[in-house]
């Protein structure tokens, strides 16, 4: 657990090989996510949005958005004052924008912008989330240590990550369809052969569970408080200062 996994096994630093994937695979993301996750994302970030409707912050950050699926369940749940979302990947946020402009939502505000150093000053938002974004990080410390910084003291930071399955026979069947079944389809539908390879050996290699919670207090969080999701297949890790 812990060793570096990057998308395509360049002399190029990770971060830039996860902006070169997302920028690839923009088009067939949300398509796909979709058919390989059988839409059960949504129920996550149902919950993620109920754990973030008891603080009913005003000022809501949004790390690693992708295309903006989290921000947008926000935008329908949640009254706020602004919300900012932030990606890596211009094609990623491109994509993202036209689902704004298609629900005609004109108050989340996207920017181009790296994880591991946030454009925002210190203790300036209520809450800080990221959904399947921090196995990206190329420094992992820095990233959550730059979410403790910007979240104030009486806000949150709400992880959702993929995570490994406890029960032995669930974690055969879950790595199953992982490593055999995921990329198959994905290299189907994206044309890229190893970005949904990544998928799978960047889960096995992060921590998880009380593993990524230490890492959490390493960065600067002092309580955390981990929620796993359908048989432990992601994890909701709520961080506060």
């Amino acid at each position: 657990m812990g060793e570096q996994v990057t998308p395509y096994r360049s002399e190029e630093t990770k971060k830039a090989q996860v902006e070169q994937m997302f920028d690839a695979i923009a088009p067939s993301y949300d398509r796909l996510n979709k058919m390989l996750t059988m839409r059960i994302d949504r129920l996550w970030r149902r919950n993620v949005i109920s754990m973030l409707k008891k603080q009913q912050p005003k000022h809501i950050l949004d790390v690693a958005t992708g295309t903006c699926d989290l921000p947008i369940a926000m935008h329908k749940s949640l009254s706020y004052q602004t919300l900012q979302a932030l990606d890596l990947s211009e094609q990623m946020l491109a994509k993202g924008q036209e689902k704004l402009n298609q629900k005609n939502i004109t108050d989340i505000d996207l920017i181009k912008g790296d994880s591991e150093h946030l454009p925002f000053e210190d203790n300036s938002k209520d809450a800080i989330t990221c959904a399947f974004g921090v196995r990206n990080f190329e420094n992992l410390h820095a990233g959550l240590q730059e979410m403790a910084r910007v979240v104030n003291e009486t806000g949150q930071v709400i992880i959702l990550e993929l995570s490994t399955p406890k029960n032995k026979m669930f974690l055969k069947l879950y790595y199953f369809y992982f490593f055999n079944v995921l990329p198959f389809i994905g290299r189907l539908f994206s044309g890229d052969e190893r970005a949904y390879a990544y998928l799978p050996e960047s889960v096995r290699a992060f921590p998880s569970g009380d593993e990524f919670a230490d890492k959490l207090k390493a960065a600067g969080f002092k309580t955390v408080v981990c929620k796993p999701q359908t048989f432990g297949i992601c994890t909701i890790y709520q961080a506060r200062k």
